[in-house]
Formats: structure tokens, C-alpha cells, sequence
């Protein structure tokens, strides 16, 4: 029930949404969880909430400090934050695309770096990196985020070949479609949320959005010292969108 007992753990992104859930779950396992977000006043009470913005080395770099000073030490990094796009290859001028990357990729590699010489003294360090089902499978209209979850599922690989040696362990998740603050912007912004809704829900092969404590429990599995001999991997939250090949219901 506690397996994260002493173990300290940031969370970015950790005010709303699968990021939340990744660190109420964490706290619920042991772990003392700093959240870091550019909302902190939104993480949940009982949790250490830093001012944090991915996208500025700057702000990485203190936030990550601050979070060592309090504590003394970090062994586990959640680099959950993220943004959203939509559209086509088409849809998305050249500086949104330097954006989402800027804060979907280059925000894990900057928390990542910030992170590695405190990461090295613990004897259980890990890695889980937010990726998704739009790395593994064509989803229409997302190709700005599509791309950059790709990256992330590469930089994982990587990440995990040149860390493990020094006992540090690196995986993603790849939620399938979640039921999020993001996914319920964009379907209040559709023409039909209702049939917008049923279609994301049809699109899984369970029939429903994933919900974030479904994320959050594969998060800390893959954060525990039980998934010792884990690395490298990314495990699909998806309701077997990734691999299912159902025939329609009759």
C-alpha cells in the first residue's frame, strides 16, 4: 500500500487532469509528490505546489531546486505536461508547431536534465513520461500532436538506453482519448458535443473515454520499485485501441 514511503516525486502538470490523478495516487502510495504547474494555487491541498513553466529553462531549473531543497531528494519525475493541437499538416503554421514542441518535447527534455543529478543518488530512480495513442495509431486531424507525442515516444527509448546503467528507469503511458479538462474543451466547442462524445467513445474499443485514475494507476506502477525490471517501455491506457481489432457490434 505504501511502496513510495520516503520516495519524493514531481509531477508537472499536476494541478488538473491525468496530472492530478498521477499525483493523488503517488501521495495515496507513499510518495511525497511536488506538484509542478503554471497553476499551482490548483494543486490539490497537502501537496508542495511550484510556480513552474516548462517551456523556461529558467523556471525548470528552479522549480526542480526548489523542490530538492525542500526535501532533500527526488527519485521519481512525472513529466506530464503537455498541450493539445488539431488539424491537419495543413492547419498549424510554423510557430505553433514550434510551440506545442517547445512545451510537449522540449519540456521533458528541460525537467529531465534539471532532474538527472538528483535522480542519480536515489536507489530507485525513475522516469514516466505522458505520451499517447496518437504515437501508435493515425488519428485524424491531429498531426502537430501526433508528431510531437512520436517524439516522445523516441526520446523515451533513448532516455532509457543511456540512463539505465545508472540505475535510472525511463517508460511512458500512451492513454487512449481521456475524459480531461482538454478532451471536455474540445468537445463543448463541437457543432454536436453529445455525437462528438459518442464517437470518441465508439472509437475505443472498450466504449468509453479513459479516465485519469486509470492512467495514474499505470503511472505509479511504472514509478514503483516493482517495476524494477521495466525500462523502456510504453504501456497503452487505451481500452485496446493500439492492438484490438474488434468487427462492429451487432
Amino acid at each position: 500500500m505504501h511502496e513510495l514511503d520516503s520516495m519524493v516525486a514531481i509531477v508537472t502538470g499536476g494541478a488538473s487532469g491525468i496530472g492530478a490523478a498521477a499525483a493523488a495516487r503517488l501521495a495515496a502510495a507513499g510518495a511525497t509528490v511536488a506538484v509542478l504547474d503554471l497553476n499551482p494555487g490548483d494543486a490539490a491541498s497537502g501537496l508542495f505546489a511550484v510556480d513552474c513553466d516548462v517551456a523556461d529553462d529558467e523556471s525548470v531549473v528552479a522549480a526542480v531546486q526548489a523542490v530538492v531543497d525542500r526535501f532533500g531528494r527526488l527519485d521519481i519525475v512525472v513529466n506530464n505536461a503537455g498541450i493539445g493541437a488539431q488539424g491537419t499538416v495543413e492547419d498549424n503554421a510554423d510557430d505553433e508547431w514550434r510551440r506545442v514542441f517547445d512545451v510537449n518535447v522540449l519540456g521533458m527534455v528541460r525537467v529531465s536534465r534539471a532532474a538527472l543529478p538528483y535522480l542519480r543518488r536515489s536507489q530507485a530512480a525513475a522516469i514516466v513520461n505522458t505520451c499517447s495513442i496518437a504515437a501508435t495509431a493515425g488519428i485524424p486531424s491531429r498531426a502537430l500532436y501526433s508528431a510531437s507525442k512520436g517524439a516522445v515516444l523516441s526520446l523515451t527509448l533513448s532516455m532509457a538506453a543511456d540512463h539505465l546503467r545508472e540505475g535510472i528507469r525511463v517508460n511512458c503511458v500512451n492513454p487512449g482519448t481521456a475524459d480531461t479538462p482538454w478532451v471536455g474543451r474540445l468537445l463543448a466547442s463541437a457543432e454536436h458535443p453529445d455525437a462528438e462524445r459518442a464517437a470518441l467513445n465508439a472509437r475505443q474499443p472498450h466504449g468509453r473515454l479513459v479516465t485519469p485514475h486509470e492512467v495514474a494507476a499505470a503511472m505509479t506502477y511504472l514509478a514503483s520499485p516493482s517495476a524494477g525490471s521495466t525500462t523502456g517501455t510504453s504501456l497503452a491506457v487505451d481500452g485496446g485501441m493500439q492492438g484490438l481489432r474488434l468487427r462492429p457490434a451487432e
